[in-house]
This record gives structure tokens, sequence and C-alpha cells, in this order.
């Protein structure tokens, strides 16, 4: 409960100076000479002062606002290796376990990266999801965001972030794993039933590393080969296509 008052004049300013100050002037000059009836005087220009500025009096109940947490869940296919999604699961769980506790937050749960087309889920954008989240919430109302990945993230900004509230990161995976992934160099949009189609592709390595790695080609949700490929090196590829339409050839 907070009181506090407020005036709501019955006239605007300028016309209250020009009705109250010339009549304060003559109260205060009676005052001054002593005259009979002046402090009565005196009083119903204050009483009539107040009644111009029609003061309120306010009885305030407030309740303060939840500040806003965002938990951003990578859900990308490299969250799909090993046991990764299974420890992003687990480590939702418990954060949302433990901000729980704390009535004074709102806690938002944001999956990024997901995509029922296989041949969209290319790149993890997980600032994307993060601006997101909050694009409904003022700057006063952020608590701040957490962000559970296994760390390949490609929308993160190359300077300074303007996110201005503090931000974590909770890393799946195992220390000792290295990221590979697989860009296709050559690709064909469109190729003959039955023909073969010329490709190529190359496996980067995040660690700078080379050597030889074999690499699994997959058609349709099956696999037809295994390519012996050299990292960092452009690599040839020869697919059939097996039928008309849509043909997803996957690479792993």
């Amino acid at each position: 409960m907070n009181w506090s008052i407020s005036f709501e004049p019955l006239v605007s300013w300028p016309l209250f100076g020009l009705v109250i100050v010339p009549l304060l002037l003559l109260a205060l000059a009676g005052l001054w000479f002593r005259q009979r009836g002046s402090v009565l005087r005196f009083i119903a220009l204050l009483a009539l002062g107040g009644a111009l500025l029609n003061p309120v009096f306010l009885d305030e109940e407030r309740e303060a606002l939840k500040s806003v947490v965002a938990v951003i869940v990578d859900r990308s296919q490299s969250q799909d290796i090993g046991d990764r999604t299974k420890q992003a699961d687990d480590a939702l769980a418990g954060l949302q376990q433990r901000l729980g506790r704390f009535k004074q937050f709102d806690v938002r749960v944001v999956e990024a990266g997901k995509s029922e087309a296989a041949d969209e889920r290319t790149e993890t954008r997980l600032f994307g999801a993060l601006e997101g989240a909050f694009r409904d919430v003022p700057p006063s109302r952020i608590g701040g965001a957490i962000m559970i990945t296994d760390g390949e993230v490609h929308d993160a900004p190359a300077g300074a972030s303007e996110f201005n509230a503090p931000l974590h990161a909770l890393i799946t995976g195992n220390e000792h794993e290295k990221d590979r992934r697989i860009r296709f160099e050559n690709a064909p949009r469109f190729g003959l039933v039955g023909k073969p189609l010329d490709m190529s592709y190359r496996v980067i390595s995040t660690e700078g590393q080379g050597g030889p790695v074999d690499v699994r080609v997959s058609v349709n949700g099956e696999q037809v080969s295994v390519e012996h490929a050299t990292i960092g090196q452009p690599m040839k590829l020869e697919v059939t296509i097996p039928n008309a339409g849509r043909n997803i050839v996957q690479l792993s």
C-alpha cells in the first residue's frame, strides 16, 4: 500500500495564477497592515486555491512484474550425436526445477535449430531465437538467458553482443569430442532418373585437423556407399538418382 497525492486543477495553470496571485498579494498586504478580517480572508483564499487545485489522494497497491529469463535449447542436427539430446533434456529439466523456486522469474523455454525438412537443418541460429524470446519484453524486465547447446552456433555476433543481460551457456557433449561438418561444394538441383549425378563435397574440421576419414553416403535414408575422403580437401561424389521427384542425399 502506497499513499500519494496529485493535483488535477479545475482550471488551467495560467488562469489559476491570474486569479490567485492578485488575491494572494491583497491578502498578504492585509496581514502586513494588520487589517481587520485579514486572517479570515487569507484562510478563505487558501481554501479557494485548494479547491481550484483539486487535490486527489491515491491509495496504490503495487505488484512487481516478474523478470523474464529465457532458456534457449539447441535442437539442431548436431545435438543428435551420442547422448547430447539426453544431456540437453536433463539440463533443461534441472534448470526448470531450480528456476521454478524463484517466484520473481518468468521462465520462457525456446527450442531452436529444429526443422522438419532435413535439407533445412543446416545452421544453428540461437541468437535469433534469443531475440525472438524477448521481442515483447521491455529491457527493464530482462533477467538473463541460458543456452543449452553443443557450442556450434552460426549466428553468434562477431563483436560485443547487444544483449545487455547475463548470458550463460551449458555445453553438451564430451570435452574430448571434435566437431566436423560436411559441406557440399557442388550439388546440382536436378538430374535424370537412373543416371549418375556428379557432385563434390568437403569435410571441414573445426580443430583444423587433416587426414583420411570415412563418409557414409545415403540417398532417401538408405546407405548406398562409404567414401574415403581427406579432411579439408574437395572430394568428388557420384550418385545415381533412384526415382523422380524429390531425392535427399545425406553425407555423414
